[in-house]
């Protein structure tokens, strides 16, 4: 933090803060002076003098406009040069989303967090938990050859948590799995069969690689949440259909962890309980 300074300092600040960020732009009086709309005299008053007297709002506000550089900056009031706008879009990416885990990125996402709880929220069931017929059923219509590279994918994921560099925590609704297992909703037309094997495997993980793999399934009506993976405290990702959202600041990393252990919190189903959950879905549906 900056610390508090008089005005004849402020002042001095601002005219060497000032004639950096012209230099910086190749920026010349004149030109300062037509982006602002005041007399080149005026900018040349800006840049001279040694009195304790700032500028207006207005010219300070235009200068950091033109210049590319906050106003606070100018003023003294931060060290960081930036605009607002420009840490804003510093801090997060938007990249490309792919419709399966076939995505590299979403690959060397895992690698950089090796190590690192990743914490999960799907857009639907987890893929990286699917039968291998479920993500061709899922897939097919859209990626065509390309589902047996999701299915590899989905493969790798799983294989990075039986070798345990990081441990993964998921949160699903209920009605995610009460839709598939009936077969209603986005899952009508799966076979039966193939929606009772995928129960099954779905209480099979859960219990082989517990505690390294924890579902916990929470009620949609009291808590909803978008899809979002938190990768340790490096990055938070939201997954938006077309894109991922990817943020790398400590406050919304933050942010997004808290929002998944309130999830993991208020879960009706813990991961210790779900198999013999899972077993009531098939005892009512099949």
């Amino acid at each position: 933090m900056l610390q508090n300074i008089d005005k004849r300092t402020r002042a001095q600040l601002f005219r060497t803060r000032l004639r950096a960020a012209m230099t910086t732009q190749n920026a010349t009086q004149s030109g300062l002076a037509r982006a602002i709309g005041v007399d080149r005299s005026t900018v040349s008053q800006l840049l001279t003098g040694d009195g304790a007297r700032l500028p207006n709002a207005q010219i300070v506000a235009g200068c950091a406009t033109a210049l590319g550089v906050s106003a606070d900056w100018l003023l003294g009031l931060t060290a960081r040069p930036e605009l607002a706008a420009d840490l804003i879009a510093a801090s997060f990416e938007v990249t490309k989303a792919r419709r399966a885990l076939v995505d590299e990125q979403i690959f060397a996402w895992h690698q950089e967090a090796e190590g690192y709880k990743i914490r999960h929220v799907p857009a639907g069931l987890p893929d990286m938990m699917k039968l291998p017929n479920l993500l061709r059923w899922e897939y097919g219509p859209q990626l065509g050859r390309s589902t047996e590279q999701a299915i590899g994918a989905s493969e790798d994921r799983l294989c990075w948590m039986r070798a345990a560099k990081s441990d993964y925590e998921i949160a699903l609704p209920i009605y995610e799995l009460t839709s598939f297992a009936s077969g209603t909703g986005y899952y009508e037309g799966v076979p039966a069969g193939l929606r009772a094997a995928q129960l099954d495997h779905f209480a099979a993980l859960q219990t082989d690689l517990y505690p390294t793999l924890r579902l916990h399934v929470f009620d949609a009506r009291r808590l909803f949440s978008a899809s979002v993976t938190v990768f340790g405290p490096l990055l938070a990702v939201l997954y938006l259909g077309q894109n991922y959202l990817a943020f790398r600041d400590t406050e919304r990393v933050q942010l997004m962890t808290r929002h998944f252990d309130t999830l993991v919190r208020e879960a009706s189903i813990t991961p210790r309980d779900l198999p013999a959950y899972i077993q009531a879905l098939k005892a009512k549906y099949f």
